[in-house]
């Protein structure tokens, strides 16, 4: 389940990409992987509410590790 994170813009998506990645890889639950990068995400983004936080974290599991997809995800605008 490897992503290639280089390919990975925002440093906060590359973050929770590999976070969550490695979390799953040793065996850890999904919801307690989600919820681990959920925070994570909010220590890069102190200002997100967790509902956003929850959001944007879900859509970038979805589109890199569901879908496998190679285009742009919606998110933060930093880099």
């Amino acid at each position: 389940m490897a992503i290639e994170a280089s390919r990975i813009a925002r440093n906060c998506e590359r973050a929770v990409i590999t976070a969550y990645t490695e979390l799953r890889d040793v065996g850890t639950a999904d919801v307690t992987a989600f919820n681990a990068c959920t925070t994570l995400y909010r220590i890069h983004h102190p200002e997100a509410s967790l509902s956003e936080a929850r959001m944007l974290v879900s859509e970038w599991i979805d589109h890199h590790m569901v879908r496998k997809a190679d285009g742009p995800t919606p998110g933060c605008n930093c880099a």
